[in-house]
């Protein structure tokens, strides 16, 4: 199948000369699902090591916010008892505290190193290895790790969520507050340039390109959500032709939808609007196959190794999307 090329952020070539001529590959932008979520434990310093291990191009995390204002990764906006212990080492029961509500020093006491092998989250992660001590990385940490020589040969892209939600505004700040923290850490840490910034909530991207241009965001979207103006920044399903047009209408250069309906004909009209898309979160080799033959431009994968032998046999290498 003939992989088309969003006319806006062209997919990047890549040659390398073989004695009379040369042999060329397409990019694919591999993304580690909250580091590596399916080989350590999920939004730790240990996931971002396993992700970059495995040879993704892209990290993708998520943000919370502290009471203190400080930016951290965690999907979850409040601790999750699957995989949090207190500082007994017992696991957290019922619903954890907000992390919006705890300061730093308050949070830093909760183990986030192991999933409880009696959950349901546990069974669907049987791959995940177990990391005691970790705990929940500032965004500050994860900039300052990926900045040792460690991970100088090969500059890894960050794909940043805000964890925001237009029904629960007590579990985070405003939109332009929460965007306006993350920016300055990437800012400082001289990582706008190697950063995309994504929600579903899209009046935090609606916040992003008014606060930092220069940083391309990404419109995450099921089909609930594009059914609600809340969380689409005020649009309208209905007036728009379709999914990627109402992305197109949001300045995202990125769609990222839900993988599994996930068609052809939508994949090409993402590209015809100048949209790369970027489906989650896809664990299946068979799903990872049907979606690159589709020509999506990457994915993002709690197993992200999974997908490498597919790339090498479709003749793709993996690389961060070009930036606009």
């Amino acid at each position: 199948m003939k992989r088309l090329l969003p006319r806006r952020i062209r997919t990047v070539v890549l040659c390398a000369p073989l004695l009379l001529s040369s042999s060329c590959v397409l990019a694919f932008d591999l993304q580690g699902h909250r580091g590596a979520r399916g080989l350590m434990p999920e939004n730790t310093l240990a996931a971002f090591e396993a992700g970059a291990s495995a040879g993704v191009s892209t990290l993708e995390l998520d943000i919370a916010v502290t009471a203190d204002g400080i930016p951290v990764i965690s999907h979850d906006p409040r601790l999750n008892p699957a995989f949090t212990r207190d500082e007994k080492g017992a696991w957290i029961q019922g619903q954890g505290p907000a992390i919006h509500a705890l300061r730093l020093d308050e949070l830093r006491r909760y183990d986030v190193g192991r999933l409880d092998p009696g959950s349901r989250y546990a069974a669907g992660l049987p791959r995940q290895m177990p990391r005691d001590g970790q705990r929940i990385p500032t965004l500050r940490e994860l900039l300052r790790l990926l900045g040792t020589p460690a991970f100088a040969a090969r500059p890894l892209q960050l794909n940043i969520e805000t964890k925001s939600d237009p029904f629960h505004p007590e579990l985070q700040p405003p939109p332009e507050e929460f965007v306006t923290r993350i920016v300055a850490v990437l800012r400082e840490a001289g990582f706008e340039r190697r950063a995309t910034l994504q929600s579903f909530d899209w009046r935090t991207l609606a916040a992003a390109r008014r606060l930092a241009p220069e940083i391309p965001r990404a419109c995450l979207s099921t089909p609930k959500t594009l059914q609600d103006p809340a969380w689409t920044d005020g649009r309208r399903q209905a007036d728009f032709a379709s999914a990627p047009a109402m992305a197109a209408d949001a300045g995202c250069a990125i769609w990222s939808p839900a993988f599994a309906g996930l068609d052809a004909a939508q994949v090409n009209e993402a590209h015809r609007l100048g949209l790369a898309v970027l489906p989650w979160t896809v664990n299946r080799p068979e799903d990872m196959k049907r979606l690159i033959d589709l020509g999506v431009d990457g994915l993002i994968s709690d197993e992200p190794d999974l997908a490498l032998p597919l790339l090498r046999e479709k003749g793709l290498a993996v690389a961060p999307l070009p930036r606009p």
